[in-house]
């Protein structure tokens, strides 16, 4: 009886999620895994809890997410539109008005976000004991 290779028997992750599958983020090649780094990067989550606010123009967001650059705000909003989670409206005016706003299903996404951020604001005084400890811990102070 020929014995078997693990390395051959082994079973991989899926290649990719087909329409037919159940999408795992866990799999190398599944797209939530993209969309699941689009939301919860730091810029897209800003971006994100920002817009559940109501709708907002770029310079509007920009300031409100403070930190992001011009460049990095339009790639984030790119990539969420792209998701399907923020709506872009351009208007015909003079000069050109675009806002942005949260779909239905950036509504949803953005709610959970949402008790994720208020979770670690909430729990913040307990980080950063964490963080005192750690740092004494490693640094010899």
């Amino acid at each position: 009886m020929a014995t078997e290779n693990p390395a051959e028997t082994a079973e991989e992750p899926p290649a990719a999620c087909a329409d037919d599958l159940a999408y795992d983020v866990f799999a190398r090649d599944c797209p939530s895994r993209d969309a699941l780094k689009h939301v919860t990067d730091r810029w897209g989550s800003l971006t994100l809890g920002a817009l559940l606010d109501g709708t907002f123009r770029f310079n509007e967001l920009r300031r409100r997410v403070q930190g992001v650059s011009e460049k990095m705000l339009a790639q984030t909003l790119q990539a969420l539109e792209r998701d399907g989670l923020v709506h872009r409206a351009a208007q015909q005016t003079n000069p050109p008005r675009v806002d942005y706003a949260l779909t239905p299903l950036g509504h949803q996404v953005a709610r959970q976000l949402h008790l994720l951020i208020a979770l670690v604001e909430d729990r913040m005084p307990q980080v950063l004991q964490a963080r005192e400890r750690y740092d004494a811990q490693h640094t010899g102070g």
